[in-house]
C-alpha cells in the first residue's frame, strides 16, 4: 500500500513539476537541494499558478506531500519571492508573487468555497436571481446564502442594497473561466459557455 501511494505521489509531482518547469519563476531550487526537494519545490511552483487561492490543506492533499514537507518548500517559495500567501478567516491560501492583486485574492478565495461559488455563477447567468432562487438551486437553507452574500459584501464582491448584485461581474467572469478546471464541473461547463466574454485581464 505505502509503494503504491509513494507511486501515486511521485506521478502527481511529476505532472505538477512539468508545469513549473515551463513557470517564469522556474531554476531557483537550491542548487544544493536533493532530486526529491527539486521535484517537490517544481511541482508546487506548477500548482500555484495553476489553482491559484488554493489553501495550505488543498495544496498539501493534492500534491500528495506531508504536512511538514509541504510547510517546509511553501516556506522556502516565499523567502524566495516566488510565491505569497494571505490569511483568509481559518485558511492560509497561496498565489504566485506580484500576479493578484487583494480583490482578486479575495475574489478567488470566496470562488474557492463551494457556497460563494455557487451563488456567483448563478448570478453571473442570471444578474436578476434571488436569495430565494439561489438557496433553492444550491439546495441550502436561506441562512446559508444570507451569510455567504454578507461575506461577499464585506469582501467587495457583492452589493446587497436591493436585491444581490455583484459589484466586479467581468473580473469575477474572468478568474472562473480562467481558472474554472481548478474548481468543479459547474464552473467548467459555465466557463465553456462564457469564455467569449472576457475581457478582464488580471
Amino acid at each position: 500500500m505505502t509503494d503504491r501511494f509513494d507511486g501515486r505521489k511521485r506521478e502527481t509531482l511529476r505532472r505538477f513539476a512539468a508545469i513549473g518547469a515551463a513557470a517564469p519563476f522556474v531554476g531557483t531550487a537550491s542548487a544544493d537541494a536533493g532530486d526529491d526537494a527539486n521535484e517537490t519545490r517544481e511541482a508546487i511552483r506548477g500548482y500555484v499558478p495553476t489553482t491559484p487561492g488554493a489553501h495550505f490543506s488543498k495544496l498539501r492533499d493534492d500534491l500528495r506531500l506531508g504536512t511538514g514537507e509541504a510547510q517546509h518548500h511553501l516556506r522556502k517559495l516565499e523567502e524566495a519571492g516566488e510565491v505569497e500567501s494571505t490569511k483568509d478567516a481559518d485558511y492560509r491560501r497561496y498565489f504566485p508573487a506580484g500576479r493578484f492583486d487583494d480583490l482578486d485574492k479575495r475574489a478567488l478565495g470566496y470562488l474557492r468555497r463551494d457556497t460563494p461559488r455557487g451563488m456567483v455563477l448563478a448570478l453571473l447567468r442570471d444578474p436578476g436571481t434571488t436569495g430565494a432562487d439561489l438557496a433553492a438551486e444550491l439546495g441550502v437553507s436561506r441562512p446559508t446564502i444570507s451569510a455567504a452574500a454578507a461575506a461577499l459584501d464585506e469582501a467587495g464582491l457583492l452589493d446587497r442594497t436591493d436585491g444581490y448584485a455583484l459589484t466586479e461581474p467581468e473580473r469575477l467572469l474572468t478568474l472562473v473561466v480562467r481558472y474554472a478546471d481548478s474548481f468543479d464541473a459547474d464552473a467548467v461547463a459555465f466557463a465553456d459557455d462564457a469564455a467569449s466574454l472576457v475581457v478582464y485581464d488580471p
